[in-house]
C-alpha cells in the first residue's frame, strides 16, 4: 500500500484504494505495468478501448501536432479545421451513402444524453410532439451520466440517485412479442429504441430475427432506430461497426471507446440525412455542447485512429483474432470442470464460471478470480456470473494462448481455493 492520494478511482472500494497491484503506471504494446512490479498482458483492450494496442506512433504524432499548432480549438460557436475532418473520415467509416452529420461528445455517457435530446427534437420539428418515450433493453449499459442512467438497463442504484426514467422504457432482449406489445401500445409516443448491438455487460448478442422486428416496426411505426456502439465499434464484432450487417441502418449511431483508441476522450453521435433534414430546413439548434466536444486534439487523435485501422487493416486482424479466441474459448468450455459456458462474438466474449456448488459465481468471488488472472499475468473484466476476454484486434496467435492460460490458471485457483469459492480475499 503507498500513501493516501487525493484519487478517488471509479467503482473501488475505499478500502482498495493505493493497492499497488491494481495502480498501473506504463503500457506499451499489449502489455500494462503495476506498481507492484507486475508486467501483464491485457485481455480487457483497456477498458474496451485500446483497440490497436497501447502507444499508437501516429495517434501519438497527431495528437502532439494538434496540441502543437491548434492546442484547443473547439466546436461550440466556431468549428475548426480537425473536427471537419474527423466528421467526414467518420461518415465514410460509417457509412456515407446513409449518414450524414456527426455531433461529437466527450463520452459515450454523454452521447447518449445527447442522442436522446437529438431524436426528442427531431419528432417536435416534424410535428410530433408526444413522441418522447425512449426504450432500452434489460440488461443493457448506456453510462453513468443521468441522460445515460437513466436508459440503462441495470439496476445500479438509478433510485438512490433520483434518476428521472419517467419516459423510459425497457423490454427484454431478443424478446419480439415484448417488442412487438410495447409498440402497439404506444406507437406513436416512442421517439427512439435504443439497443447495443452485443449488450456489453453480459456480452449478448441480439439476433437476427430480434433486429430484423426493430428494423420492420421502425419502417412501420416511424420511432428512430439508434445503435449504441460505443462498446462494438471500431472492429470489435467483426465488420467496422456491428450495425453495418443490419438487413436496415440505424438512423442514428453512438461511437465511443475505441474512436481514439483510447487516447483522448471523444464519442460521437452520428446521424442520418432523415434525422438531420428537419433541422436543416427549419434552422434549428440543437441544445447540446460540451467544452472538448470535437475539440482540436480529440479530433486530430479520432482521424489519426481511423487511418492506422485502415494501414492496419485491423478489422481483418481482428476476426483472426476472434476465431483463434473462439477455439480457445471452446476447448475451455469442454475441458474445465468450472466452466458454464460462453456468450459473445468477435473479440467481445464472456465466460460464465460456476462454483463447487453449481451455481453462477458472486460479484466478490467473480473480482477474486480477477485478481488470480491477473497474478497469472493476465488482466480480464469482470462480467456477470463470469470473466470477459476482449482482447486488442492486434494481438498475435501468442498473445491470445497466453491469455487462456492465464484465465485457466485463475480457474485452477479457484478450484484449490475454498476460500474464493466462498467469495473470501483471494
Amino acid at each position: 500500500m503507498t500513501s493516501p492520494s487525493a484519487l478517488w478511482p471509479y467503482l473501488i472500494p475505499p478500502s482498495a484504494h493505493g493497492a499497488a497491484d491494481i495502480r498501473a503506471v506504463s503500457a506499451h504494446g499489449h502489455r500494462v505495468t503495476f506498481a507492484d512490479g507486475n508486467v501483464v498482458l491485457d485481455g480487457s483492450s483497456a477498458l474496451w478501448n485500446v483497440n490497436l494496442g497501447y502507444g499508437n506512433a501516429a495517434i501519438a504524432e497527431a495528437v502532439r501536432e494538434a496540441a502543437t499548432n491548434a492546442s484547443y480549438l473547439g466546436a461550440f460557436r466556431y468549428e475548426n479545421d480537425y473536427a471537419r475532418r474527423a466528421a467526414d473520415a467518420l461518415v465514410n467509416v460509417c457509412g456515407a451513402d446513409h449518414y450524414a452529420k456527426v455531433l461529437f461528445s466527450s463520452s459515450g455517457g454523454a452521447a447518449n444524453d445527447a442522442a436522446m435530446k437529438l431524436v426528442r427534437h427531431h419528432h417536435a420539428l416534424t410535428g410530433q410532439p408526444d413522441r418522447k418515450l425512449v426504450v432500452g433493453l434489460r440488461g443493457s449499459f448506456h453510462g453513468l451520466t443521468f441522460g445515460g442512467f437513466a436508459l440503462t438497463g441495470e439496476d445500479l442504484g438509478q433510485r438512490l440517485y433520483q434518476v428521472d426514467q419517467r419516459q423510459i422504457r425497457h423490454i427484454t432482449p431478443n424478446d419480439i412479442g415484448e417488442l412487438r406489445a410495447l409498440v402497439d401500445r404506444n406507437a406513436d409516443r416512442i421517439a427512439a429504441i435504443v439497443v447495443e448491438p452485443v449488450l456489453g455487460s453480459g456480452t449478448v448478442p441480439l439476433t437476427e430475427e430480434f433486429i430484423a422486428e426493430l428494423v420492420r416496426l421502425r419502417d412501420e411505426t416511424g420511432y428512430l432506430l439508434v445503435a449504441d456502439e460505443v462498446a462494438t465499434g471500431f472492429g470489435r464484432t467483426g465488420s467496422f461497426f456491428a450495425s453495418q450487417t443490419w438487413p436496415g441502418q440505424p438512423d442514428v449511431l453512438i461511437t465511443s471507446k475505441g474512436l481514439t483508441n483510447g487516447v483522448c476522450p471523444a464519442s460521437a453521435v452520428v446521424f442520418s440525412g432523415r434525422v438531420a433534414e428537419p433541422f436543416v430546413t427549419g434552422d434549428a439548434i440543437l441544445v447540446h455542447a460540451e467544452t472538448q466536444g470535437g475539440s482540436s486534439l480529440p479530433s486530430a487523435a479520432i482521424s489519426a485512429t481511423i487511418d492506422e485501422m485502415h494501414r492496419l487493416d485491423a478489422v481483418v486482424s481482428g476476426r483472426a483474432v476472434a476465431a483463434r479466441l473462439d477455439a480457445a474459448i471452446t476447448n475451455l468450455v469442454d475441458g474445465h470442470p468450472r466452466v458454464a459456458g460462453a456468450a459473445g462474438i468477435g473479440c467481445f466474449r464472456t465466460v460464465h464460471i460456476q462454483g463447487d456448488d453449481g451455481e453462477p459465481l458472486s460479484g466478490t468471488q467473480v473480482a477474486a478470480l480477477v485478481a488470480r488472472i491477473r497474478r497469472a499475468g493476465a488482466i480480464v473484466h469482470p462480467g456477470p456470473g463470469g470473466v470477459q476476454l476482449i482482447p486488442a484486434l492486434t494481438f498475435s496467435a501468442a498473445d491470445v494462448d497466453e491469455l487462456v492460460v492465464c484465465v485457466a490458471e485463475g480457474l485452477d485457483a479457484l478450484v484449490a481455493a475454498p476460500e474464493m469459492q466462498r467469495g473470501g480475499r483471494a
